[in-house]
């Protein structure tokens, strides 16, 4: 999934992902996916892009985010990312609550 655009960085930061991914029991497939919007966020950070998501740009970047969250587990979700696990679970007043309260409702409705 390398594109030309790619520096000679990227791409082995890509190779080195996808292998990692791999490595933990992803698919083939999957690991491609999460090398490959891994590096393109980044990407997209530093303004390499033509359009760049408002998620991408604002933020911390994914090989922060590996960091910070690696030993956390679930618990390392952005309030962004468990308000879209909540809408896509059909979790009412999600837009009222704060990131702990969405974490507690998420996991609920994943136990029942």
């Amino acid at each position: 999934m390398p594109r030309k655009e790619w520096t000679a960085k990227q791409d082995r930061k890509y190779e080195h992902i996808k292998d990692s991914e791999k490595s933990r029991g992803r698919s083939t497939r999957r690991a491609k996916e999460i090398a490959a919007r891994t590096v393109n966020k980044e990407r997209a950070q530093r303004g390499q892009t033509r359009t760049a998501s408002r998620t991408s740009v604002r933020d911390i970047s994914s090989s922060r985010r590996g960091g910070l969250r690696s030993h956390r587990g679930a618990a390392g979700r952005t309030r962004d990312q468990l308000y879209n696990e909540a809408r896509q679970m059909g979790i009412e007043g999600r837009s009222k609550m704060n990131k702990e309260q969405l974490r507690r409702a998420v996991d609920r409705k994943k136990a029942s």
